[in-house]
């Protein structure tokens, strides 16, 4: 028998006598079968509550666990490889953009951007007071803005981009806590305001917002690198390994020559400054490609600072944006489509008497500028003097059917150029609604509106012979090494050759004729043709009688044009409204510094060819566009000073400095005077003087 009670196992080894103790001893200290019963309940109870929690806790523990290592075990994993690498993208430089001679008009720099690690930075407020002491010019807005992102606990946050290396140098001595300092990449325009509306302009993220950089973005961006930066606790680079290294964007080769365009922007300015105009622009053409070789609109801005631009008008590409009714230069278009169809010749006679007509449907009726009454004048002299009354019987005699056929090949009422954003269709009535009224109005130039470029494009088609080209301004885009040229694009013949060898001696008489209006237009050494244009503009929905755009366009040499030009000028104040007195002389000075930088040879008296002597073996073929050659001799083989007159300083320095000649030179513009002159027996390593003198401004 098994005794489980112990004292019942020691009484049984004990003699009678000491159990009879025992048992005496047992029954009086030993307690009750209750207070047993209450006690172990007691521990009972206590036991389970501390197993419970005990379990409890191990329940916690391991849910954490599953928590930690399979649930989270992703967002954890990704938390702590973001905690020691940081994955830096490299931007890639945006490519280049150059003029037609590879001027660099737009390139990118390196520049320091300050940015913040939120996470790290314990008093914000302390840090931004700091930053701002070493910045100099924090608004209070920009204080508070800095304290919000710095205490947003985030992994990143810039602090301001695109700093000067002054303000750089002093942020890096600071070496605070949480702020650091990246290489990024900013736009620069090394011409500012030269060729702006053509350039466009970039954001802080250098994405391009306008012009050209918005047009062709994707391929002037390039490719983005990374790099994997690895750090320690306190946030210090430890290792930075490539991943892949920034491809460089494309350069944009553009038809605008740097040169041409300063030229343009100068004479431009000066013309609205003088008329105190409200804007205007200007556009150089070659007639014969279609390519933009100058386009200038004002007011303009610096694509360095677009941000400070207040006023969108400044931002405005005028040239392709804005439309206008034309006026007078219109009437090529109509003259064109009554030569071109047989309605008239040449030699038609058109009455114009009284001065005026009137039209069914019109309450005032139409009349000659200056209340002029030019009787009955062949139809020459309906463009040379700009007859409203001609142009209007011309136009009802073609029809209105006619008309919008030759309107539409001329390129009003459709994009024509395609490259650049925000190009204007124009405005242009449908056939059904052409009215006799409306069919009249649109012969001389009113309800119809076309934008600049429009318009130098369709001259443009007079001016070569009779073909529409579609203008451009990007010559060839650059990359990975391949140049891709773009090609001339005709788009349609919109007039036979006679048709515009016709219109072309026309618009030559509205130069050189003692009648034409476009007078002022005349230059020295070529023939030019033209016309003017005056259009009052809409005011309120009426015709204002104070405020208008008055035009000149052209193309010189006439007979083997080289350019086109356009001048619109809105809104001149000083002096009288007109085409003829406030573009035309804009026009020629344009012209005739474009003329001169591009060497174009006079068409009127010509300078005869300077004859030499040389022994026969020496003749040869010359050389297409061979360079100017320094070295002049007379028939007895003596050197002479070269003859640098009309020259830029570039241009004459060069060809002096080939003679061997020492330069000296005061002024600026173009060579005026040479001395020792032109001619002179040459000693090579003597000194020439020349006085520069600018040329061609308005005045």
């Amino acid at each position: 028998m098994k005794l489980r009670d112990p004292l019942a196992r020691l009484s049984h080894l004990l003699p009678s006598k000491g159990r009879a103790a025992l048992t005496v001893l047992t029954s009086s200290d030993r307690p009750g079968e209750a207070f047993e019963d209450a006690w172990r309940g007691n521990v009972k109870r206590r036991v389970i509550v501390v197993v419970s929690l005990l379990a409890l806790w191990a329940a916690a523990i391991e849910a954490r666990f599953v928590n930690l290592q399979v649930v989270q075990h992703k967002f954890l994993l990704n938390e702590a490889e973001n905690r020691q690498q940081r994955l830096l993208l490299d931007k890639a430089k945006r490519g280049e953009i150059v003029d037609r001679n590879g001027q660099i008009l737009a390139y990118s720099v390196d520049t320091d951007t300050i940015f913040a690690v939120p996470s790290e930075i314990k008093k914000p407020a302390e840090t931004v007071a700091a930053l701002c002491h070493a910045f100099g010019d924090c608004t209070p807005e920009e204080r508070a803005d800095l304290v919000t992102r710095l205490s947003s606990g985030k992994a990143f946050a810039y602090v301001r981009r695109q700093i000067g290396p002054e303000a750089s140098a002093r942020i890096a001595k600071l070496k605070l806590e949480g702020i650091g300092l990246r290489t990024e990449t900013k736009r620069f325009y090394p011409k500012k305001e030269l060729a702006s509306h053509v350039l466009g302009f970039v954001n802080l993220d250098n994405v391009g917002l306008g012009g050209v950089e918005s047009a062709y973005n994707k391929y002037i961006t390039g490719l983005d690198g990374r790099s994997l930066v690895q750090v320690d606790a306190k946030g210090r680079t430890v290792q930075s390994r490539m991943q892949q290294p920034s491809t460089p964007g494309g350069t944009v080769e553009l038809t605008i020559d740097q040169y041409v365009q300063h030229i343009a922007e100068r004479e431009l300015l000066a013309g609205v400054e003088k008329f105190n105009a409200k804007g205007g622009t200007a556009i150089v053409m070659d007639p014969q490609t279609g390519e933009i070789l100058a386009e200038a609109s004002y007011p303009n801005f610096n694509p360095n600072f677009p941000q400070d631009v207040r006023d969108d008008d400044a931002r405005r590409n005028r040239a392709i944006q804005d439309t206008y009714e034309p006026g007078s230069t219109f009437k090529i278009v109509t003259a064109s489509a009554a030569f071109e169809e047989g309605v008239f010749k040449v030699d038609d006679i058109i009455d114009t008497n009284p001065g005026q007509i009137k039209l069914p449907g019109r309450s005032k009726p139409i009349t000659e500028a200056k209340g002029h009454n030019y009787g009955a004048i062949p139809f020459e002299d309906v463009i040379v003097k700009s007859s409203n009354v001609g142009a209007v019987k011309i136009g009802l005699r073609v029809g209105a059917e006619l008309m919008e056929r030759y309107i539409s090949r001329f390129g009003f009422g459709q994009v024509v150029g395609h490259e650049l954003y925000g190009e204007s269709r124009g405005q242009l009535s449908p056939l059904s609604q052409l009215t006799e009224s409306s069919l009249a109005s649109m012969s001389m130039g009113y309800e119809v509106g076309v934008t600049p470029l429009q318009m130098v494009t369709a001259v443009s088609a007079v001016a070569n012979g009779g073909t529409l080209f579609q203008p451009h301004v990007i010559r060839a885009v650059i990359q990975n090494g391949v140049r891709q040229a773009v090609a001339p694009k005709p788009i349609r013949q919109a007039i036979n050759a006679n048709t515009a060898a016709t219109v072309t001696e026309i618009m030559e008489q509205v130069v050189v004729s003692p009648h034409g209006t476009g007078g002022l237009a005349k230059i020295d050494g070529y023939q030019v043709a033209g016309k003017t244009g005056t259009a009052s503009k809409v005011v309120d929905g009426h015709y204002s009688k104070t405020d208008y755009n008055v035009s000149f366009v052209g193309f010189v040499p006439s007979r083997h044009p080289r350019l086109a030009i356009l001048v619109v000028i809105d809104t001149p104040r000083n002096g009288p409204a007109y085409g003829g007195s406030v573009a035309a002389p804009i026009f020629k000075n344009i012209a005739e510094a474009a003329l001169r930088q591009l060497g174009v040879p006079r068409s009127v008296n010509p300078v005869p060819p300077l004859l030499i002597t040389a022994p026969a073996n020496t003749i040869s073929q010359p050389l297409v566009n061979a360079p100017v050659e320094a070295m002049v001799t007379d028939a007895s083989g003596e050197s002479l000073v070269p003859n640098v007159h009309g020259m830029s300083a570039r241009e004459a320095l060069r060809v002096l400095g080939k003679a061997g000649l020492v330069t000296r030179v005061s002024g600026d513009g173009v060579v005026m005077t040479q001395s020792p002159a032109a001619g002179a027996p040459l000693d090579r390593g003597s000194v020439i003087s020349l006085q520069l003198k600018r040329v061609g401004t308005v005045k």
